[in-house]
């Protein structure tokens, strides 16, 4: 479904409906996890698309996290979880839900993933050096 929005310039674009802020502000968010309300070293698997990642996080609510899995993190790498988002201007801030892209911030510039099939939360590590 899409909706036209009238540009001064070029005249009507086409905007997917979920791209505009009333779909969002009514979407039912419990499809997911916002990771501020889990506790450090709580570990979330996340399966996307096109990967599988591992999250352990490290302060949830700064949503700073170590992450592996996919191309870009083939060894525990420190990054912060932006959010989720459909690849536009809007991101549910730290958290992560089904059908939607995580956000991933690193030191090497923002990665985003492919849409997320399935989260899950598992059982905290008990020995840090587990994770490494």
């Amino acid at each position: 479904m899409t909706r036209e929005h009238q540009t001064s310039a070029d005249g009507p674009v086409a905007v997917p409906a979920s791209g505009l802020l009333c779909a969002w502000s009514s979407h039912d968010w419990r499809d997911g996890v916002q990771v501020d309300e889990l506790l450090a070293l709580d570990r979330l698997i996340v399966r996307t698309e096109n990967s599988t990642y591992e999250i352990v996080l490290l302060s949830p609510t700064a949503a700073h996290v170590l992450v592996r899995g996919g191309a870009y993190f083939p060894v525990f790498t420190p990054a912060r979880l932006a959010g989720s988002s459909l690849g536009g201007s809007f991101l549910k801030l730290r958290s992560i839900h089904v059908g939607f892209r995580m956000e991933l911030g690193t030191d090497s510039g923002f990665i985003i993933t492919s849409s997320v099939r399935t989260v899950a939360i598992a059982p905290a590590v008990t020995n840090p050096n587990d994770i490494m």
